[in-house]
């Protein structure tokens, strides 16, 4: 019932989109309730929320979290730059849209394709994935032009560069998962790591930045904080890594281009973001630019 697969079926193809879409969708629910709930507050109560639900899934399952394995500095390294990456998430949606922002966060791959041949020597650049990173850096490059020539909304261009400071911060996230093996461990200990340590680091820094800690809120602010705890920090990243255990890495990891196109639909129409020439053709860039990086020779 456990054995690896060399393809995808139905049942990961399934849950590949509904992953991706949800992802889409995260953005916008976070960007939507701003005005109500401080972003670093919101990223606070999500991975507070989520680590709850994980210690109970991992008693029912008897996964044990706390025995000794050598993992504590790679996971804490991990989890740190996790917490950074959604510290930058979270207050870049202040600045930008979620569109705009997720299309720089899914640079991942490239920083990952570029910084893994640092630390796994057998892995290098082949001309496909060089042509990748061409289209990442085409697509960054005019996706930063228009947040720098957006005049009085001239702020686009902050939210823009701490989106791309995630995208940088989710590669070396994991580079260090993969150069220091953290895969032998079990899923839900490498993402107790990560959300643990975004719980204890990011509500100092929303105190730091006094953000306002109230729980007047809509019952739209309510549902927006429930989806992010319970889909988007539990259930999509452990789905994720369960089929990172199952099926090929290479053949999942193309759907990721999906996420963007999800937040530019979703933005355009929950939010009313505009869907400009210059976004529309940065998303594509990046989208073919994502399948070239992956692909593996025949």
């Amino acid at each position: 019932m456990n054995s690896r697969k060399d393809h995808l079926d139905g049942l990961a193809i399934g849950t590949l989109l509904a992953c991706c879409m949800f992802w889409g969708l995260q953005q916008v629910l976070v960007k939507s309730i701003m005005g109500e709930v401080a972003p670093l507050f919101q990223a606070s109560l999500r991975c507070v929320g989520a680590c709850v639900l994980l210690l109970v899934w991992c008693r029912v399952r008897g996964v044990r979290l706390f025995e000794r394995d050598g993992s504590l500095w790679p996971g804490l390294l991990a989890g740190g730059l996790f917490a950074a990456e959604f510290a930058c998430i979270y207050l870049g949606l202040r600045y930008t849209s979620a569109s705009r922002l997720t299309v720089f966060l899914y640079t991942s791959p490239f920083w990952v394709a570029a910084l893994v041949p640092l630390f796994v020597k057998s892995e290098r650049l082949r001309p496909l994935q060089w042509l990748g990173m061409a289209c990442a850096f085409v697509a960054v490059a005019f996706a930063m032009r228009e947040g720098l020539g957006a005049g009085s909304h001239g702020d686009s261009a902050l939210g823009d560069l701490l989106g791309l400071a995630a995208g940088a911060l989710w590669g070396l996230t994991t580079v260090t998962i993969r150069a220091k093996n953290l895969t032998r461990i079990a899923p839900e200990k490498l993402l107790f790591y990560q959300i643990a340590t975004t719980a204890v680091a990011v509500p100092w820094i929303s105190l730091a930045l006094g953000e306002s800690w109230n729980f007047n809120w809509s019952p739209l602010a309510w549902g927006s904080i429930l989806a992010q705890t319970v889909i988007g920090a539990f259930a999509s990243y452990l789905a994720w890594m369960w089929m990172l255990g199952r099926y090929p890495a290479t053949k999942i990891s193309v759907f990721v281009f999906l996420t963007p196109l999800f937040a530019l639909l979703f933005g355009t129409l929950l939010l009313g973001e505009a869907a400009t020439p210059t976004l529309l053709m940065a998303l594509g860039l990046v989208a073919v630019g994502i399948v070239l990086v992956n692909r593996k020779p025949s």
